[in-house]
C-alpha cells in the first residue's frame, strides 16, 4: 500500500521515542490503564502522533471501561484504514492512520449505546490531542 507520507524505520526511529516506534510502526500495544489520553475529558482534536492526520473528535469519545481511550467513531471514513487482523489466534479489525499506515489500535463492534455500535480501541501512544480554544498561556 502506498501512504502519503512513507519513510524508512531510521527516519521514523529519529521521529518516534522508542514506546512510539514500538507502537506506531510495529504494532505493539501499550498496558491497558496506562495511556495518558484515557481521561482526557476536554474538547478536542485526536491526531496521528506520526503524521498528524486528523483521527477523532473528543465528541466521539466514551468510556468503554477496556483500558485504551475508545472512540465510536473517526472523523471521517477515509481517515483510517480498517485491515483483517487474524493474529493472537483471533480474528480483530487493526485500524491504521490512513496517511502513513501507523498502527493505532483495533475496532470492536462491541459499542453497545453508541450511535455506531464500533468501539474504536486506540493506543494513547499513538495519538496526539489539539484542545480546542486558546493556548494555555
Amino acid at each position: 500500500m502506498h501512504y502519503e507520507v512513507e519513510h524508512p524505520d531510521e527516519v521514523w526511529r529519529s521521529m518516534l521515542n522508542p514506546e512510539e516506534f514500538a507502537v506506531l510502526r510495529q504494532a505493539a500495544t501499550e498496558r491497558p490503564g496506562t495511556g495518558a489520553l484515557l481521561h482526557e475529558e476536554r474538547d478536542g482534536l485526536y491526531t496521528c502522533r506520526a503524521c498528524g492526520n486528523e483521527l477523532f473528535t473528543a465528541g466521539t469519545k466514551f468510556e468503554s471501561g477496556c483500558g485504551w481511550p475508545s472512540f465510536y467513531e473517526s472523523v471521517r471514513p477515509e481517515a483510517v484504514e480498517l485491515i483483517e487482523d487474524r493474529a493472537m489466534g483471533m480474528l480483530r479489525t487493526e485500524v491504521r492512520c490512513a496517511r502513513c499506515g501507523s498502527h493505532l489500535g483495533h475496532v470492536f463492534p462491541d459499542g453497545y449505546g453508541t450511535p455506531t455500535g464500533n468501539r474504536f480501541c486506540m493506543n494513547s501512544v499513538s495519538l496526539a490531542f489539539q484542545p480546542d480554544g486558546p493556548p494555555d498561556a
